[in-house]
């Protein structure tokens, strides 16, 4: 596996194009076209580049769109549910199929079909969802007022946070089930290791830590032009039009090029790994929440411009640090051949064989290997899977739990996997399960679902995890 899998998977994301049944994920892959990787290896000019890798190539869309459903109803041994699917598809319409990301734009899968796909600038009519939580979370203007409960745990958390020395374990099982917006920022500051628990020493830390990190890029940056860096920037300035592409906040220039110098000053500094695809996705939960420091409102619709620029160099380099601080823990998923990536696949395939044969062994039956959707559930963190929102809510666990993204990761994943037993088990073939692994819907789920899955991964952890010989055969 390595570098060239992960060029392949945005194409296993795509749907197939052939009516006959693959007979592995490799063939699944290369009879696949998706319309986000259209002209990506063709020599480009990179001053337009980012413009143009805004746009989805609508023909291969809508003809991808339309040959998918014409040949999964043939592939079904029900056919009247195909059928069903297909009459809900107007015809004269053209239908988004991109990465994952897409589903944020869309309150219904009516809305997805009824809106032609357009330039980004277009769009402004969209159905909104917010990032951070559904409305009734939020505890911004224009929410439901707090409950008695919620204001006891803000006032917990402000309490804890404004001590001399904030006690770090009782910070960590305050945050588990989620940290309140208002507090948040420092929060993970805190639970991440960036900001020191005496209160005296935060603010010179952040004030050292943000200029180192302004240091680096005056030390490193202007390197990108150079040939041997050339391969990395190019990777990072074609991947970054592509995260969160249907949110105008990632699409603004401004925030575009603070994601570019994040992750080529991570990339030169970390040449073990150096930048592989994904890692773009890791930096959007902590930009989101270090601007929601600034911003009331919701801010997937926020302009950037209208921040100072000592404030946006404050959300750029926290960003970074904390980024940094995550993949200090996980940096073995990044490396040549990303050897913990299969370690973490093999070890979830082992744990879902233990939990639910029935799943395990149906994927056996037909030839669905973990690799070919797991892989992307661990480089990008489930982020792919779950609407931005949850993928926050869910690293206030994270970052609570001893080794949370390593380890407790792998709980979630098995628990993520098994809530769509159902789902799973009435596919009847390979494609058909392909399709609904990378395509799961959860384009609804807000604090509660995730609770529920948190609350899953904690019981398998405290079964297998801590009682080994039950995880054995």
């Amino acid at each position: 596996l390595g570098p060239s899998f992960i060029k392949d998977r945005s194409k296993a994301n795509a749907l197939p194009m052939k009516s006959k049944k693959a007979s592995s994920f490799h063939e699944f892959a290369r009879n696949t076209s998706d319309a986000w990787d259209i002209g990506d290896d063709e020599d480009e000019d990179f001053s337009s580049s980012s413009s143009s890798l805004q746009t989805l190539n609508s023909k291969v869309a809508k003809a991808t769109a339309a040959q998918v459903l014409e040949n999964h109803s043939k592939l079904r041994a029900k056919p009247e549910r195909a059928q069903s699917a297909l009459s809900d598809v107007p015809t004269n319409c053209k239908v988004i199929k991109s990465s994952s990301e897409a589903q944020l734009s869309r309150t219904s899968e009516e809305a997805c079909v009824r809106t032609p796909l357009q330039k980004q600038q277009s769009l402004p009519l969209r159905p909104v969802i917010p990032l951070v939580a559904r409305i009734s979370d939020q505890n911004a203007s224009g929410a439901p007022p707090m409950t008695v409960r919620e204001k006891t745990r803000l006032e917990k958390f402000r309490q804890l946070l404004s001590s001399h020395n904030t006690d770090l374990d009782e910070l960590r099982k305050c945050s588990w089930p989620g940290v309140p917006r208002e507090v948040r920022p420092v929060t993970w500051r805190l639970l991440s290791g960036y900001l020191p628990a005496n209160m005296e020493r935060r603010k010179l830390t952040l004030q050292r830590k943000r200029e180192e990190y302004f240091g680096f890029i005056q030390q490193y940056y202007d390197s990108r032009n150079e040939e041997h860096h050339q391969d990395t920037y190019r990777q990072i300035h074609i991947d970054i039009p592509r995260t969160n592409p249907l949110i105008p906040l990632f699409q603004q220039p401004l925030v575009q090029e603070i994601f570019e110098r994040i992750l080529f000053i991570w990339a030169i500094r970390h040449p073990a790994s150096g930048y592989v695809q994904g890692i773009n996705d890791l930096v959007t939960p902590f930009f989101v929440v270090f601007l929601s420091e600034y911003v009331e409102e919701d801010v997937e619709n926020f302009d950037v411009t209208n921040l100072s620029q000592d404030v946006l160099r404050s959300i750029e380099a926290d960003s970074f640090w904390c980024m940094s601080k995550l993949l200090d823990g996980i940096q073995d998923n990044y490396t040549f051949a990303q050897p913990g990536i299969q370690k973490k696949v093999k070890a979830l395939e082992e744990l879902v064989s233990r939990i639910d044969e029935q799943v395990h062994n149906h994927f056996r039956k037909y030839e669905v290997e973990y690799l070919q959707f797991a892989f992307r559930w661990m480089n990008n963190l489930l982020m792919r899977e779950l609407p931005l929102r949850c993928t926050i809510r869910l690293w206030d666990t994270y970052q609570s739990e001893p080794e949370g993204f390593s380890h407790f990761h792998l709980y979630v994943c098995a628990a993520f996997l098994i809530k769509w037993r159902k789902e799973i088990l009435d596919e009847e073939d390979f494609q058909g399960l392909l399709m609904l692994l990378q395509n799961l819907p959860t384009i609804h789920w807000g604090n509660e679902e995730i609770g529920l899955l948190l609350a899953e991964a904690y019981r398998l952890k405290y079964m297998f995890a801590d009682a080994p010989n039950h995880y054995r055969r």
